[in-house]
């Protein structure tokens, strides 16, 4: 039994160095996010050319560059040109709705299933309420290896860049654009990004959000305009509410060619009945748009 301890030991060591050697020889997992329109072919929004801006507005986003980016001034441009071409996008709108996606946060809204109807029923509902929305991907992550080590990172509470990065962006739109709202949605893992950014926009009233199965150890303390789901109405979020054993039982029987009766994956491979939140849910459609016509139709106010 000692021996077995022993190994069990090592083998624990031997993981956390990989772990940890990973983490100091990667390069500098902080970069600044991307963004796009939904409606682009998932195109990164840049610009070179500020002219048009006009000149405080991009002192402004040089200024919150400085801060997340310090001295390092290829990261400081990137950041001012994806920023001033947001604020491009939607200065003449008046909700913006910022996309976070699961998994690894690197992938567009429009790879996820159903995401056409989930796009167009809450747009639907806000133009009918006599709102021009903007639709924005904010990509957290970079499809590499020091982009999976960052999300790893955020996962563990070790990277409050990401939420700084997302806070910044909103922030800035709203100190330039004085009518805007801003809306964060996310869908599990990106659930814990929105989560974290709103805590620090919690006392800001043009923010709101919406999540949608965020993970089970995020407890996502509910706060005034906020929808949390972690049930599509039809069956329960294994993974948001952290079935763990209802989890394990079905990648098991997925193996042994048994189908499922109910769909939901977590990182597009590993089966978590429940986590799916398709528009065609009466429990998802239904509670989205009664949280937008609570808080955006001023006729029921």
């Amino acid at each position: 039994m000692s021996s077995k301890i022993f190994r069990l030991k090592i083998a624990v060591a031997l993981i956390t160095a990989i772990c940890l050697a990973i983490v100091l020889l990667a390069p500098s997992p902080i970069a600044p996010a991307t963004t796009s329109r939904i409606d682009k072919n998932s195109a990164p929004l840049i610009i070179k050319d500020f002219s048009g801006i006009p000149q405080h507005v991009i002192n402004d986003a040089a200024e919150s560059a400085a801060v997340l980016f310090g001295n390092n001034q290829q990261k400081n441009d990137k950041f001012i040109a994806h920023l001033l071409a947001i604020y491009l996008e939607a200065r003449d709108k008046d909700i913006v709705i910022i996309n976070n996606s699961g998994g690894w946060g690197w992938s567009p809204l429009e790879n996820f299933p159903n995401s056409q109807e989930f796009v167009a029923g809450i747009e639907g509902k806000l133009n009918s309420l006599g709102y021009d929305t903007l639709w924005l991907d904010h990509y957290r992550t970079t499809k590499t290896i020091n982009g999976c080590v960052s999300e790893l990172m955020f996962a563990a509470d070790l990277y409050p860049m990401k939420v700084e990065d997302l806070v910044v962006r909103v922030e800035f739109l709203i100190s330039h654009i004085p009518d805007i709202t801003v809306i964060l949605s996310g869908e599990s893992n990106g659930s814990t990004i929105c989560g974290e950014a709103m805590q620090v926009l919690r006392d800001n009233p043009q923010v709101y959000c919406i999540q949608l199965g965020p993970p089970f150890w995020n407890d996502n303390t509910k706060l005034d305009r906020m929808l949390v789901l972690r049930s599509n109405g039809s069956i329960p979020d294994s993974f948001s509410q952290g079935d763990i054993i209802t989890i394990i039982r079905t990648n098991l029987e997925t193996l042994l060619g048994i189908s499922q009766e109910y769909p939901g994956h977590v990182l597009f491979y590993i089966g978590a009945p429940g986590h799916d939140y398709s528009w065609q849910y009466e429990g998802v459609s239904s509670q989205v748009l009664a949280f937008l016509d609570y808080n955006f139709n001023h006729e029921t106010q």
